[in-house]
Parts: structure tokens; sequence; C-alpha cells
């Protein structure tokens, strides 16, 4: 069902739809050209339980309302591996209304609403109700069951190639409500990330400002289109990433970046960034002063 406005102007027209409240992320999926491959490194590598398997869908619970989904990569392959972002809302049903009411074309499909914001990027909306996730991990086809350690419980945010800033805004600042968080860059002089806070939550968006020829490698696409998950301290992602058989020299190449905290970067098969990131900051950060507090480990949406 496409959401559509038919404007009359001949008709006196009804009180415009409120917003639902946006409250977090609900899940972040990526594209995979070896299922496989992938779900080892988010079952065993990541230890996230695999709590579904649905016609090519794997899904791995970061906790019981958030998760990272992937599926197989479709066939022409898209450049980017990101496949869609989706938030909670109080209201699915009341966000297609105040969509159908600013003329913006979506979608509902199983109950998630689906659209794409001015850049292309594929967004969602999903029902926020908690669901009690299935415990354990399964195991990928031709490994041993075993029992990985978990090494995050939350998502702090998601970010996305982004090359016009300006319309990016005017959808999430003016039309959803996102408010600015932080934003920074590689220089003191320059922008090239831009954090926007969900209007009723911690959770954020990042723009990866892109400035490039369009020419860029999967990695470096996969740097940009990226998941962050939250963590107490970094040495304990070092210690779970090991714990779970991963001894590669990136499990220890942790920094502390630009906003002041603690990061780590890994990739999956198809070179899609999975950042670990600290809730707090241990160092001023740079460019600009966050304007909201951090999420928090206690408060998993």
């Amino acid at each position: 069902m496409i959401c559509a406005v038919s404007v009359n102007a001949g008709l006196a027209q009804p009180p415009a739809a409120a917003r639902p409240a946006i409250t977090g992320i609900a899940y972040v999926r990526f594209f995979e050209s070896d299922m496989p491959a992938a779900r080892t490194f988010y079952a065993q590598r990541l230890g996230l339980p695999e709590t579904d398997v649905d016609q090519g869908l794997s899904v791995f619970a970061v906790n019981a309302r958030q998760k990272i989904e992937i599926v197989p990569l479709p066939t022409p392959a898209p450049p980017n591996r990101l496949a869609e972002v989706a938030f909670l809302t109080a209201d699915v049903a009341g966000m297609r209304r105040y969509f159908d009411a600013h003329g913006v074309s979506c979608e509902m499909d199983h109950g998630e609403l689906k659209l794409h914001d001015p850049e292309g990027n594929p967004i969602g909306f999903v029902q926020d109700h908690a669901a009690v996730a299935k415990t354990g991990a399964v195991a990928a086809p031709g490994t041993t069951a075993a029992a990985p350690v978990q090494t995050s419980r939350r998502i702090i945010h998601a970010g996305y190639e982004v090359r016009d800033r300006s319309a990016e805004d005017t959808f999430y600042l003016g039309l959803l409500g996102f408010r600015p968080y932080w934003f920074g860059g590689m220089k003191p002089d320059t922008i090239d990330w831009v954090s926007l806070q969900v209007p009723d939550g911690s959770d954020w968006i990042e723009y990866m400002l892109d400035s490039n020829t369009g020419h860029e490698s999967l990695r470096q696409l996969g740097v940009m289109d990226h998941v962050s998950l939250g963590v107490n301290r970094m040495t304990d992602v070092t210690d779970r990433l090991i714990a779970n058989g991963w001894t590669a020299a990136e499990t220890r190449k942790s920094q502390i970046g630009k906003d002041g905290k603690w990061q780590l970067n890994v990739y999956d098969p198809d070179q899609s960034r999975v950042e670990f990131m600290e809730f707090k900051p241990v160092e001023k950060p740079c460019c600009s002063v966050p304007t909201a507090q951090p999420p928090a480990a206690d408060r998993v949406p």
C-alpha cells in the first residue's frame, strides 16, 4: 500500500497528523554475498544470538528490541551493502498517517513501514514493544555448536553515506524531529560527521559526509555505512572477541575518536563496519559540544 496525499483546495482540510514518538533504532540490515560466513561473523565472532532465519533473512538479537539482520546480496548487486535502517516508534499506524499528511510516499510490509530518505537510503519504522529474544546463538553451517560471549547488548547508532546534508536535514530534523547531537571532522575546520539523535531517545544516526568521486571500494563504503554497538569498557570487547576465537590484530586496535570515546572497528565478510564504542567520552570532544546525554548501558531501549 503506497502512502500518498491528494489535496483538494475546495474542501476543508483536517488537522495535520501529529508525529508519533520515535524512540530508538530497531535494526540495521546488511546485504551479504556469503551468508554462511556472515552468520559465523555475527553469531560466533560477535556472539549475537541468532533468533530467526526466514527466507534467507538471518536475525541476530542485540537486546529484546534491537537487532542486526543480514540478507543475501541481490542481483544485480548494489554498490552499498547497507540494506536498511529501521527505527522504533510508539505508533506505526500513526507514522503512516503522519507521512501521508506530509505527502511522503511509503508502504506497509508485514506490519512495518517502509520508505526512503531524500538520498534514497531505505529506512523503516517498527512498533516499539518488547519482544523476548530467544537465547543461545545458532552455530553456522559447518561449525560446531559453541557458547560465544555476547560482545554488546546495545545498538547506539547507525551511519550512512550522505552527499546532500541540506536535503537530509530537511527530512530528519525538519520532518521527523531528530535533534542535533554532535558534529566533527578529521581536521578542526572540516565537518565529516554529523550526529542526530532520535526525537524521543538517545540513539542517533550519523551522516558520513561524502566528498569523493563516487568510485569507492567496498571497504570505503563499508566504513561509511556502519552500525555502532555500545560498551562500557573497550578492553572487555577485546577479551570477548578473543574468547570467541578471534585472535586477529584488529581486535586490539582500539583508539579514541574525535568525539572523545574509545572505539574499535571490525568488518564483516562484505566489509560492512561494526564499530564498538564506549558509552561515555574519556576526553573532551573536538569540533562541537555534545548537546545531549549519550546513551547509557542501563537504558536498553
